[in-house]
This record gives C-alpha cells, sequence and structure tokens, in this order.
C-alpha cells in the first residue's frame, strides 16, 4: 500500500515514543526513571475537575460551535488582557483539541508551497513537521548555546528572504528553557514590521518562568506587531491539564475565519466537557499556577545542581518551561561494550535506557545532537536518583 508523499515526508514524535517506552518498561515491572515526558505530574486543580464534573451532570456533552464555545472564547479573550495585556475580540479566537492543532490548523490556512518558515534551532519537535505538511520550507536559524539559547534579531536577519513567511517563536523554549530578552523581542517585533512576515508565537509555556525572569507576549508590543502576530496557547502545562487536550489561537480575523473553516472539516469543536473545565481554569482561581512554577524552580535547582556533578556534561539553566538541555558532546566517541561507540544523542539515550534504565530524549531531535533534553516534571527523589544512575553509566564508558 503506497503512503502519501505527505505523510511519508514527516516523522514521527520521538518524545511521545519515548514516553510510551518508559510507560511501557514500568508496566512490565522495569524500574524506569523517565525524564522524556513533557507534561506536569500535577493534579488538575481541584475546582476545574468540578467544572467537567457539574458539566456532565448537567448534560453538556453535546457537539458545541467549531470554534468553542461563546463562554470560553471570552474567557480566553479575558486571559489575554489579564495576563498578557492584549486586546482580542471573540472573533479573534479559536478553540481547538490542544495548542498543537491550533498550530496545525494555522500552518494549513497560512503556508504554500513556496513560503519559507523560520525556526530557531533547538525547536520543537513537531514544528519542522507541521511546516512540512503545509508544503513550505522549514529554514532552520541556529542559536547560540554561549548566549543562553536565546533568539537574536541578527540571528532571523541571516536568513530572511522574499520568501519568508513567518517565523515561529516559542519563548519559553521547549527543549532549552530559554526565553527571549525583552530588548530582543522588540527588535525582532520591529523586523516583522519593516520586512513584512507574520510571527507565530507559541506561548504554551508562560506561566513557568524563574529567577525573577517575566514572560511578555511579542503581540504586546505594538499594534503593528499584533496585527501579524498569531498567540498560541493552552490549558495543558499551565494547569496540568495536557489530556484534556484544550488550547487555543489568537490573531487577525480573517485567518482566525479560515482556521474555523478547517477545523469544521476535520475535528470540529473540542470535547464540550474540556471547555467547561477550561472556562474555570481561565476565569477561577491561580493559585494553583503559582504553586506549581513554584516547585518547578525548586525541581529545577535541583536537578542543575545534580547535573554540574556529572564530569563532561554542562548545561545552559533553563529560565522557564521544566526541561534542561545539557550539553553531552564530551562522551562521543567513547567506547561501550564490545567495543561500540556513542556517536550521538540517539546512541546515548539508548544507552542510558539500556544500562541505567533512564530515558531521556536525543537532542538531534530538536535539531542539536550535541544535548539530552531532560524533563523535570517527576520528584526530587526521582531526579536525584535518575542522575545518580545517569553519572554511574557515563563514567562506564572509556
Amino acid at each position: 500500500m503506497a503512503l502519501s508523499r505527505r505523510v511519508r515526508s514527516i516523522s514521527p514524535s520521538s518524545t511521545l515514543a519515548l514516553t510510551a517506552l518508559a510507560k511501557q518498561m514500568q508496566a512490565e515491572g522495569i524500574d524506569v526513571i523517565s525524564f522524556a515526558g513533557g507534561e506536569p505530574d500535577f493534579e488538575t486543580p481541584k475546582h476545574v475537575r468540578e467544572a467537567a464534573i457539574q458539566a456532565i451532570r448537567e448534560g453538556f456533552t453535546k457537539y458545541t460551535a467549531v470554534a468553542g464555545t461563546e463562554q470560553l472564547r471570552d474567557a480566553v479573550v479575558a486571559k489575554l488582557k489579564r495576563d498578557n495585556g492584549l486586546e482580542y475580540t471573540r472573533d479573534e479566537v479559536i478553540t481547538c483539541a490542544g495548542s498543537k492543532q491550533a498550530l496545525y490548523n494555522l500552518g494549513m490556512v497560512l503556508f504554500d508551497k513556496r513560503d519559507e518558515i523560520i525556526i530557531p534551532v533547538p525547536y520543537w519537535v513537531t514544528y519542522p513537521e507541521q511546516v512540512r505538511l503545509a508544503a513550505a520550507t522549514p529554514v532552520f536559524v541556529p542559536t547560540a548555546e554561549e548566549e543562553g539559547f536565546r533568539l537574536k534579531r541578527r540571528d532571523v536577519e541571516r536568513v530572511l528572504s522574499p520568501r519568508t513567511k513567518a517565523l515561529i517563536l516559542n519563548s519559553p523554549c521547549n527543549p532549552t528553557g530559554a526565553v527571549i530578552e525583552v530588548e530582543e523581542l522588540k527588535a525582532i517585533a520591529e523586523l516583522a514590521v519593516e520586512k513584512d512576515f507574520y510571527l507565530v508565537s507559541d506561548e504554551a509555556y508562560e506561566t513557568l518562568t524563574y529567577d525573577g525572569v517575566k514572560h511578555v507576549s511579542i503581540a504586546s508590543l505594538g499594534e503593528e506587531v499584533k496585527a501579524r502576530t498569531f498567540v498560541v496557547g493552552a490549558v495543558s502545562k499551565t494547569y496540568a491539564m495536557t489530556g484534556w487536550r484544550l488550547g487555543y489561537a489568537a490573531g487577525p480575523k480573517e485567518i482566525i475565519k479560515a482556521m474555523i473553516d478547517l477545523q469544521s472539516h476535520s475535528t470540529s469543536a473540542p470535547t464540550s466537557i474540556s471547555q467547561k473545565a477550561a472556562v474555570a481554569a481561565l476565569l477561577g482561581s491561580q493559585e494553583a499556577v503559582e504553586v506549581m512554577r513554584v516547585e518547578f524552580e525548586r525541581r529545577r535547582d535541583h536537578l542543575l545542581e545534580h547535573l554540574q556533578r556529572l564530569p563532561g556534561v554542562t548545561c545552559v539553566p533553563p529560565q522557564g518551561a521544566f526541561y534542561a538541555f545539557p550539553n553531552v558532546s564530551a562522551f562521543y566517541g567513547k567506547k561501550i561494550a564490545r567495543g561500540r561507540k556513542i556517536n550521538s544523542s540517539t546512541d546515548l539515550v539508548a544507552y542510558l535506557i539500556r544500562e541505567a534504565r533512564v530515558t531521556a530524549v536525543p537532542g538531534g531531535d530538536f535539531g542539536s545532537d550535541k544535548h539530552l533534553r531532560l524533563s523535570y516534571c517527576l520528584s526530587m527523589e526521582q531526579i536525584r536518583e535518575g542522575l545518580e544512575r545517569m553519572g554511574r553509566a557515563l563514567e562506564q564508558l572509556r
């Protein structure tokens, strides 16, 4: 059976595959510590769960409008004003089955053949694949590890061309935890206006920032910038609601209308019950959000402390999200049993799973083969034990 050229051009998500592998091994009774997962290990806040239960009791279990209920879209509008200083109307908002679908919908209605889409490296694994699915061309722009992986205007200028259609921003970033400095964000915004390209701002991790760093939405930097920016967000990371599958996008209403039309022929509306829960999350108490942020900062510090004890490993301290991106290239070329060598991040991850019962995600999948992505969505004890196992396994390489 011949698959379409469209599907043959994409790769499966290794993050999901490695998370599934870890869960399978754990189900088989194998003691595995997984740094691969990308979801908070906290309970969804109680008032959010109660809102979903109430929705079921009241029979709110039918189809809704494709873009989501008016109540939910208004809640997104209120959230964007409260947290980001952004003014939108209901018809400038769409809700989707997670921010991943919002990004996919946006790419399908905005990108076209011969368009070039700039993607900073390291990147979330899904960005290039979605660009390719839209028949556009991903253009990669490396960020410097010595500069904290923070994107700068000069980086973008190096790869601009007459075919540049958009720049994808992810700040805080998955996988590095980098947060773009405000002055550089302003400079990038000015460049987008000058050169007339769109900005796709994935703000899924906006509430998870550390060391006093604050998230700033690039769309808030002026009306000209906002007019060419699409703000994409979700309740997944902020409220520990990954399985509820609820995200959103806000932007110019003619593009949002096109996204709604596309969604009407794919998934239709997000789950009705999840929509009620998301309203409670966005408009209700935000206390749990800060509790999670504080705990993730503690875990980040704990992880960095133990990473520093591993000879040959260096790591830029993440300013946001819940990932660290250590450089492990000092171990490339070293030998494992039977004379085999570690030549890549994929080789090293396979070795760690086998020898240390620890999973991580190869940095090569994020465009940087010198690194591994380690999630700290696990307990302090697991972080310590996992890194001790990793250290023992690395010491065996010669």
